[in-house]
């Protein structure tokens, strides 16, 4: 009796199939962008002078790896640490500060521009809270941006413009006003409320 042969697979169309599968799922799949922090680096300085900061200008903040927050050297909740930050900022303790609505204490910071928020986190804190704490800080330093911004903004043209509007309005390429004047409303919040976040290893 003859042997049969084992009928063939015909594997001819198999790397047309592969080939299609792979183009299927590189145009489908979609890949997650991770977004971090935006953080604009100070320009390095060539002078090799120390600086000498009051003590009283120096908010600390400091957040253990049980997140738990400790401000100025007393436990707060993360939902108070914005209106402390604010309060700090805007308490214009020497009187050079026209713009100030704080308390004026002598024992606080002395204007915005030489107040300094100091953030310290261990390695075991975790990151939501770490990211909490930094959206706190910002924030407080963007409300107080906000509120020059109507002040500044009233008398430059831009009347009921808070600085996030401004800033948005500024990037839009359609804003019909005077982009120009903009920048320079904006670069003058920027030096009355100048961000002074240090992250202390």
């Amino acid at each position: 009796m003859a042997k049969r042969s084992a009928p063939e697979v015909n594997a001819g169309s198999m790397a047309d199939i592969a080939f299609l599968l792979l183009i299927f799922f590189l145009v489908t799949t979609t890949i997650p962008k991770d977004s971090g922090i935006t953080r604009k680096l100070p320009p390095i300085e060539e002078n090799d002078e120390d600086v000498i900061i009051k003590e009283k200008n120096i908010f600390t903040v400091l957040l253990n790896g049980k997140d738990q927050l400790l401000v100025e050297d007393e436990l707060m909740e993360i939902e108070d640490l914005r209106q402390a930050a604010i309060k700090f900022l805007d308490n214009g303790g020497d009187g050079s500060c026209s713009y100030c609505k704080g308390a004026k204490d002598k024992k606080s910071s002395d204007n915005p521009d030489k107040a300094i928020i100091s953030l310290k986190n261990d390695r075991q804190t975790s990151y939501a809270a770490y990211i909490t704490v930094q959206n706190e800080l910002v924030a407080a330093y963007n409300e107080l941006r906000n509120r020059r911004a109507l002040e500044i903004g009233s008398k430059k043209g831009f009347p009921k413009m808070d600085y996030i509007a401004m800033e948005k309005a500024y990037d839009d390429v359609k804003f019909p006003g005077n982009r120009e004047k903009l920048k320079e409303v904006i670069e003058q919040i920027k030096l009355d409320i100048p961000q002074k976040l240090s992250e202390v290893e």
